[in-house]
């Protein structure tokens, strides 16, 4: 008999495939770098489907130096002139106003590439007006993907330790940038096929030359540094607004709402932005609860650009207050990691690890974006039965909690121990340890926010839920149309 199972295909997930090796890379500076070996082992295909993208930014360690060039546009074309039958397909987002592709620093190798035979460029501009192609997917010979929030783009290479004032956080013309926190994940197998298939899909979808599978090639191994699960069955789950004659698709919504709900424990998760109603009615049931899970939310102290300030921080600050009054016993917070000096760090992952069972990397924030309006993918494993998987689980949200307060892994488990509530451990560490070589984490404060803002955050302007909700009248719009407003209606039902 087949044991029970959170992921359930055409609901939650598109469906479930063996990876014969599941790893998880923390921060660019690991993900570039096995990035780079993986696609120096290309023989016949490289997929690549990404939301921004600079060709002049160095793919790897800033000082790499393996005999290939650094710059992602220069390293591509040495690719394909290495390796005469390899096929490299680069599929972008397409929105006329932010086009990324159409920066100075991309516009030189747009045009070499055009020319070059194994080289094939798709602009993405399928999707309803103010959606976005968010995935972030890369396929090696259909053997070796890469699934996560992490772009091939500006201001992204960080190192786990996050420094002040690191000599090689530098963009392509010498100025420094701030400390950059994200995750992906590294699956081969099944499951690295179908990820294959999908980019396929997205790559006809878009105009493209139907493209047949890649024969068996083995997947190689690299030197980064992997969090690795080893064999595990993966749920593939994604995002897909209605379009034309296309039905909606919205199986991470409905899978991050199955994992809040299936918490016992804690809930811990990092996401770039907190602006999804859904989400939030999941959050607040589950706090109403006596005995209801810990919900623990690491996010940026702000949005990196003035359009995420105005829509994603204010309905974050609408969203957190609302709870706060649903959270009688006290087991939600949010925190922003900070380096030693108290800088900033900016967190672009976006993850969900559920006790010690279930856990969830991918594309997609916890938006209404994210959930119902953008093209995204995320990847999800269960522990099951399984002790060795269930440990490792723990022991990655232990070493990403280390990571931001930091401390090691073994403090923090045994803090944990100690004082039986993931929040009171944070809250003793922080304590204890305020001004860590590592940094720490700072709790959220509500700021304060103004009448227009609140006005665009209630009436979901700027983060629809969906394709529908861009043309529904004002009045029949909310942040909190018909949630989270009288906690004793939680209560009582």
């Amino acid at each position: 008999m087949a044991l029970p199972t959170l992921f359930s295909p055409s609901r939650n997930c598109w469906r479930v495939e063996t990876a014969d090796d599941f790893s998880i890379l923390v921060d660019a500076d690991n993900y570039f770098a096995s990035v780079r070996a993986s696609m120096m082992a290309a023989r016949r295909s490289i997929f690549f489907v990404g939301w921004d993208f600079d060709a002049s930014i160095t793919l790897g360690h800033p000082k790499v130096d393996d005999g290939a060039p650094r710059g992602v546009g220069d390293f591509l074309l040495w690719l394909a002139r290495r390796t005469p039958g390899l096929e490299i397909r680069i599929l972008l987002w397409s929105p006329a106003p932010l086009a990324s592709w159409a920066r100075p620093s991309n516009l030189p190798y747009l045009v070499r590439w055009k020319w070059n035979r194994q080289i094939s460029v798709r602009l993405d501009g399928k999707h309803p007006l103010g959606s976005s192609h968010h995935q972030k997917m890369l396929v090696i010979d259909d053997a070796v993907a890469y699934c996560g929030g992490i772009d091939v783009t500006l201001d992204r290479w960080d190192t786990r330790q996050h420094l002040d004032d690191d000599p090689d956080r530098l963009r392509p013309n010498g100025q420094p940038y701030g400390p950059w926190h994200d995750i992906s994940s590294r699956f081969t197998g099944p499951a690295a096929q179908a990820l294959g298939e999908l980019c396929r899909l997205r790559w006809t979808r878009a105009g493209g030359k139907a493209v047949p599978p890649v024969g068996p090639v083995p997947a190689r191994d690299d030197d980064a540094s992997h969090f690795s699960f080893g064999k595990v069955d993966l749920a593939i789950a994604r995002t897909s607004p209605a379009y034309q004659t296309e039905t909606a698709v919205t199986e991470i919504e409905q899978l991050s709402i199955d994992m809040i709900n299936a918490a016992k424990r804690i809930v811990y998760a990092e996401s770039q932005y907190f602006a999804s109603r859904a989400i939030a009615q999941t959050i607040a049931r589950r706090l109403a609860e006596p005995d209801g899970p810990e919900i623990v939310l690491i996010n940026p102290t702000t949005s990196d650009n003035w359009l995420g300030q105005l829509a994603m921080d204010t309905a974050r600050a609408r969203l957190a207050e609302s709870l706060r009054r649903h959270d009688t016993f006290g087991r939600f917070r949010i925190y922003h990691p900070i380096t030693a000096k108290g800088q900033p760090i900016y967190v672009h992952a976006k993850l969900m690890i559920v006790d010690d069972q279930i856990l969830r990397v991918g594309s997609s924030n916890i938006n209404n974006r994210s959930m119902r309006f953008d093209q995204e993918c995320d990847v999800a494993l269960e522990a099951g039965t399984s002790s060795d998987l269930s440990a490792r689980m723990v022991n990655f949200r232990n070493d990403l909690l280390a990571e931001h307060l930091g401390t090691t892994p073994e403090i923090i488990e045994q803090t944990l121990q100690e004082s039986g509530s993931l929040i009171a451990a944070i809250d003793q560490l922080r304590e204890t340890n305020p001004a860590s070589p590592g940094g720490t984490l700072k709790p959220y404060e509500t700021p304060e926010i103004s009448d227009i803002e609140k006005w665009l955050a209630d009436h979901e302007i700027l983060d629809p839920e969906g394709s529908d909700a861009v043309f529904e009248p004002i009045e029949k719009r909310g942040l909190f149309r018909g949630r989270l407003k009288r906690p004793r209606r939680l209560k009582s039902g």
